[in-house]
């Protein structure tokens, strides 16, 4: 067990904190360490997180593990080991032995979204060109974003399968490579056994969660499920509460899963809303209606049954908007920017971060209970808001978010349980200096905790107007020490503490490529709420296309046609504004890809560009089929551009999600006459 105590000499340990926790993660360099070990030919052993039980840790988790545990490489586990794979399903992790369902939902969000997995997730690692069994991941840790380093040992039973996370593809890591980076930042893989969704949406975002329980959601709920899932956000949820087991219904009670999509579709009676969910463990799921087995799906068109129901125990199924609103507790969704929580369009977010603590006898002041306590004693912050029509006569309220995250007290994140936090808002009208007891004797807070949530964030959207207010963090009792990230987001603020010594902190703009997207789409639609091929092709051609430089497209009547037949999933020859934002999805992707293989800027791709432009989409050609695709959907010269390329990526999707829904053994699948032609010909 002496490994679990001793580090190597080069590491520098974190210091313990001023309130008495442990230390934090050792200070280790990912390429100084990887050169040295491809220097002395060896493979890398992480003594900070070693390849023992003290890793696992020391609670009801070493009852679940198997007899005879080993710890392998994934070199020694398959003979052509990759760490992440373009090609796979992106919903490919399955749960092990760990009680960590909230960690796999927020995971499983995460791979919805490639720019936002990269981030913490380096794809450009392997295991073949300078493999050195070292790896590294990134989390956002409390206003900071912070490297793990890790070593590629896992644990395994005799029979060399992987007893946590592991991936459907047995050849592919990254997903049990990253559990293990993120038990490493919250001490243990038994540190992971109880948490939020909430949380690791956080830990991989630095976004903002939103937090909503079905059965007292607003009226405009799917609203905010159809602007949440068209941008840039995670979304997670969670049954209701109670020991984890399997329900009549087939869902798992006190399980968290990952809301992985939203679908109106049309039946014969009317108008369905359906959200589609994922199991983490990847297996074990809803009977109700719209399950795979239900026998709802035969009111759909043939086209739109073949495209949505896919019969395999995978752990994904639809289910009713209704039914999802009864049967869970929770709706966490994590977004990048606020701009989910506000109809404000066409104005920058910026945002400011502070750090703070309470410390007993000092900050520590406790809640507003009796003029006499100590709440006045708590880290005071100044707030002003502007708004950005100053020139009116009545300016509107302003919109602001308001998140206060708490730092775990311990190394290990589940030794000391999250204090119950919150804050008070009071508006304020004097000078700079902290405020005395008798201001909170005279003056109201505006805002108050409902209730203190022991939660590791806790957040608020407010309506202000333009003025400057008072933000108190606490804890729901007095003299309770803990650090904490105070956060707040707006159109235009200043926010800094009073009596610390620091000056103002302006605010920093958040760069949000899908800003005003929403207006766009209104506005697009709330003439004609359907639009047909030729008015696609017209918006297609006058939308500006930043990535593209000079080479502006042209989308061509066959190509909107195709595209059209496509999203057309009812056969009503139209397109929807829930249509036109899956297609708004894939034509930003497409344009990423696109210009990042036309090397030459001529708005067009050869054959070789195209194949590798494909493959970074995650759809692989052989060359006779690139070839096939070139004559088909390319021009004389077998060159393709960008209207043509996306009407191809789209048909190739389609195709793919058709074959894997009706596929029973994954190699080829049965067809009846009418479902061959409507799929070859209408599409």
């Amino acid at each position: 067990m002496s490994l679990c105590l001793s580090f190597r000499g080069r590491w520098k340990m974190g210091q313990k904190n001023s309130l008495g926790g442990s230390s934090q993660l050792p200070k280790q360099d990912y390429k100084a360490l990887r050169e040295r070990c491809l220097m002395e030919g060896r493979l890398f052993e992480d003594d900070s997180f070693p390849a023992s039980l003290c890793s696992v840790g020391s609670g009801p988790l070493l009852r679940k593990l198997p007899p005879g545990l080993q710890w392998r490489r994934p070199p020694e586990l398959h003979s052509n080991p990759q760490f992440y794979s373009a090609d796979t399903k992106r919903l490919d992790l399955c749960q092990g032995v760990v009680g960590d369902c909230w960690f796999l939902a927020a995971l499983q969000a995460l791979t919805l979204h490639q720019d936002i997995l990269s981030r913490v997730v380096p794809l450009n690692q392997n295991f073949t060109e300078n493999y050195a069994g070292i790896f590294q991941f990134w989390f956002w840790h409390f206003g900071k974003w912070v490297p793990v380093v890790i070593d590629d040992r896992l644990p395994v039973n005799t029979a060399g399968q992987l007893v946590f996370v592991s991936s459907t593809y047995k050849n592919v890591f990254w997903g049990a490579l990253l559990e293990k980076a993120y038990a490493k930042l919250s001490g243990s893989y038994e540190d992971l056994q109880r948490g939020q969704v909430s949380e690791a949406l956080v830990d991989f975002t630095g976004g903002v969660t939103m937090t909503i329980k079905p059965a007292e959601a607003p009226g405009n709920l799917w609203d905010i499920l159809t602007w949440a899932t068209y941008s840039r956000t995670l979304i997670g949820c969670q049954t209701h509460s109670g020991k984890e087991r399997v329900l009549e219904n087939g869902l798992v009670g006190g399980h968290a899963y990952t809301l992985t999509g939203i679908r109106k579709v049309t039946c014969r009676h009317g108008p369905e809303y359906l959200v589609k969910l994922r199991n983490p463990w990847g297996k074990v799921e809803w009977k109700g209606d719209w399950s795979d087995s239900s026998g709802m799906w035969e009111l759909l068109s043939p086209k739109e049954k073949i495209l949505l129901l896919r019969k395999s125990n995978d752990g994904e199924f639809w289910m009713t908007l209704k039914d999802f609103k009864t049967h869970f507790m929770l709706l966490v969704i994590c977004k990048l920017t606020p701009g989910l929580l506000s109809q404000d369009v066409g104005q920058k977010w910026t945002y400011t971060m502070r750090e703070g603590r309470w410390e007993k006898g000092i900050t520590a002041g406790g809640p507003m209970k009796s003029p006499r306590d100590t709440f006045w004693k708590n880290p005071q912050f100044l707030l002003s808001v502007w708004s950005l029509q100053e020139g009116r006569r009545f300016p509107m309220p302003c919109s602001v978010l308001v998140s206060l995250l708490q730092r775990p007290r311990h190394r290990h994140r589940n030794w000391k349980p999250h204090l119950a936090i919150g804050f008070y808002l009071f508006r304020h009208y004097g000078d700079q200096r902290r405020l005395p007891s008798e201001f909170f004797w005279k003056n109201a807070p505006i805002r108050w905790p409902e209730a203190f949530l022991t939660e590791k964030e806790v957040s608020q959207e407010l309506q202000l107007e333009p003025g400057t207010y008072l933000v108190v963090p606490c804890t729901s009792k007095a003299g309770q020490e803990a650090e904490f990230v105070l956060r707040v987001f707006s159109r235009k603020h200043i926010f800094h503490e009073i009596g610390c010594n620091s000056s103002a902190v302006f605010s920093k703009e958040i760069v949000d490529k899908n800003e005003g997207q929403d207006e766009f789409f209104t506005k697009l639609f709330e003439k004609c709420p359907e639009i047909n091929a030729v008015q696609l092709q017209k918006v297609l051609n006058h939308m500006t296309w930043s990535s593209l430089g000079s080479a502006q497209p042209f989308f061509s009547l066959d190509a909107c046609q195709g595209i059209l037949a496509l999203l057309d999933l009812n056969a009503s020859g139209t397109v929807s504004i829930q249509e036109f934002r899956d297609l708004w999805k894939q034509l930003m992707l497409c344009q990423e890809v696109f210009h990042k293989h036309d090397s030459s800027h001529s708005g067009y791709l050869n054959r070789t560009q195209l194949q590798a432009a494909m493959r970074d989409a995650g759809i692989m050609l052989s060359n006779d089929v690139c070839q096939l695709m070139l004559i088909r959907y390319g021009g004389p010269n077998l060159q393709m551009d960008f209207g043509s390329f996306v009407h191809l990526m789209l048909r190739a999707e389609y195709m793919e999600d058709a074959f894997q829904n009706l596929t029973q053994d994954g190699k080829g699948i049965y067809l009846q006459k009418p479902e061959w032609l409507m799929m070859t010909l209408y599409s």
